[in-house]
């Protein structure tokens, strides 16, 4: 099926990052979603407003005070008729509004819930943000800034895999459950090739193996991943190497001698995994 969850329903109260993108997935799987966003908005609107567009594409959006008696009571005829709600605020904030786990359920049974926190169970209340879970599982290297919010956008994934298990367990239960996605734990997932050393510098995938690394075209760099032996054979086979020759050195005198969209024809005629290092584009 293309559209799995046609016929669920998703309220999401999630802003920023990772619940939005969540919520984006449940909503091309299919789902009905509404979300509500505080009256003074997401701040995604103001740092990356074509971005906000983009997550929320096919979404009812509704400004709603959750801090007023309207507002909840708005809120409250939403969740009446939903299946799942997303949030992304810290477990103080939700009690204090009557949308802990606890207090849902109790109005609402049949509602699953997914609440993304930064840090699990009792550690829920500590803050962070993409880059200090980064930092804290050496995913920053020597510290550069990364070049994406990998932790947030994982935890989309899981967030919206979290709910379609909510949902089978609703079937098998009879009621709502509830899931929490901490993202540190995403980001310790997101470290664990780097821990075991399989992406380390001058490791396999770090820098070590000659067939799986960047390369300089001649107006520009490529990266090659010739990381199987069938691939590697037939990339010395093609480029005319020695496997007894292999290095990056050799790799790179034969690269330098073509521009990169040269070498991308070669590798789609030759069946070898290589692609011209681009920028990032809108859609």
């Amino acid at each position: 099926m293309d559209a799995p969850l046609t016929g669920v329903r998703v309220v999401s109260l999630a802003i920023n990052l990772p619940g939005p993108a969540a919520v984006a997935r449940l909503t091309r799987q299919g789902a009905d979603v509404v979300t509500v966003v505080p009256p003074g908005g997401d701040p995604m609107e103001q740092f990356a407003r074509a971005y906000f567009d983009e997550l929320h594409v096919g979404q009812e959006v509704r400004r709603v005070d959750l801090k007023s008696d309207a507002g909840r009571a708005e809120l409250d005829e939403l969740l009446a008729a939903a299946d799942v709600l997303v949030t992304s605020s810290r477990p103080s904030a939700l009690r204090r509004l009557g949308l802990d786990f606890a207090s849902v359920h109790a109005r609402h049974p049949q509602v699953c819930q997914v609440d993304i926190v930064g840090y699990p169970g009792d550690e829920a209340e500590t803050p962070g943000h993409d880059l200090t879970y980064q930092a804290a599982t050496g995913l920053l290297g020597e510290g550069g800034m990364p070049a994406t919010l990998v932790v947030d956008l994982a935890g989309s994934e899981r967030a919206a895999a979290e709910a379609a298990a909510a949902l089978v367990a609703r079937a098998r239960v009879g009621e709502g459950v509830r899931r929490e996605v901490a993202l540190s734990d995403l980001s310790e997932t997101m470290s664990r090739p780097l821990a075991h050393r399989l992406t380390a510098p001058g490791a396999l995938l770090g820098g070590g193996f000659p067939a799986y690394g960047i390369y300089d075209g001649a107006d520009g760099r490529i990266a090659l991943a010739a990381l199987e032996p069938h691939f590697t054979a037939r990339l010395l086979e093609v480029l005319g190497i020695p496997a007894e020759e292999l290095s990056r050195e050799r790799l790179q005198a034969v690269f330098a001698e073509r521009s990169v969209d040269e070498w991308e024809e070669w590798a789609q005629a030759h069946d070898i995994p290589l692609t011209p290092l681009r920028a990032a584009t809108a859609p």
